[in-house]
């Protein structure tokens, strides 16, 4: 296990799903309330980053630190997720869809009945003034390894770019790469954007670009979560969660078969009438 894991967490309560990354309330309330009373302490992406900088130890960061992410900013954290961590004194960085603030997740495939309501900007600057971190989960959501390098810069750039725009520098120091799914071209590419942090899946390599992340998923019900266990359990729990990751691809496909369905039908409602 990491010196400093990174938790990765989606949805926090709100309606269930036929997929696995919605965790109840309950569970995440448990969870996050046995970790402050045993002492864990969360970072900042700023502190967190400190580990990567010439110079600095890693040594200065408390052991039992972790970094506390959410992956896609759904609407439903600011109900139930960041009021909680405001009153644990914990903090957490939400990884943003550029495309999708304050909008519904068209980008992904259908796991709910209705459509899921995304963070606004307003919402998003309300809590960045109360401690919590942003940043890039770019700009649609494209498996950026299935990308050409000009259809991966623009993901990664446009991204950055709006949420300077929005929030300040700060803002576009990290990437959390969809799917988890970075390669060495695509950690180049991101890094050619601006960023000085890349998040990726459970065994990724652990460089700047590349920082490994365990996800939290529906079965993940224990009161400390499986990625900061050192014992035999959390080893499962992580191997678990790598093949889970690794699953998602189906999404993807998914997501490409929609996007040329989408297109053909575009096309046919253009032909001329004969």
């Amino acid at each position: 296990m990491s010196p400093h894991p990174v938790l990765c967490y989606h949805r926090v309560g709100g309606p269930l799903e036929l997929g696995v990354t919605r965790v109840g309330r309950a569970v995440f309330a448990r969870q996050m309330t046995a970790l402050a009373k045993a002492g864990w302490r969360t970072l900042t992406l700023a502190q967190f980053a400190q580990r990567f900088q010439p110079g600095n130890s890693a040594l200065r960061i408390p052991p039992s630190a972790f970094l506390l992410t959410f992956d896609d900013g759904y609407a439903s954290l600011a109900q139930y997720a960041y009021p909680l961590l405001a009153e644990l004194g914990f903090t957490a960085t939400t990884f943003l869809i550029t495309d999708h603030v304050g909008a519904n997740n068209t980008w992904d495939v259908r796991y709910t009945w209705r459509p899921l309501a995304h963070l606004d900007w307003r919402s998003v600057e309300l809590w960045r003034a109360r401690g919590f971190d942003f940043a890039s989960h770019t700009a649609s959501h494209a498996r950026l390894t299935w990308l050409s390098d000009a259809r991966a810069a623009d993901e990664l750039g446009r991204a950055r770019e709006a949420l300077i725009q929005r929030l300040g520098a700060s803002a576009g120091r990290a990437v959390a790469y969809p799917f988890g799914a970075a390669d060495a071209r695509v950690q180049r590419l991101a890094r050619s954007a601006g960023y000085e942090l890349g998040f990726g899946s459970v065994r990724a390599n652990g460089g700047a670009m590349h920082v490994p992340r365990v996800p939290v998923y529906l079965w993940d019900a224990w009161s400390v979560p499986l990625g900061l266990r050192p014992d035999r359990l959390g080893s499962v729990g992580r191997f678990v969660a790598h093949l889970a990751n690794r699953c998602a691809v189906g999404t993807s496909v998914m997501q490409g078969l929609g996007a040329r369905v989408s297109g053909l039908g575009g096309r046919e409602s253009r032909r001329p009438s004969p």
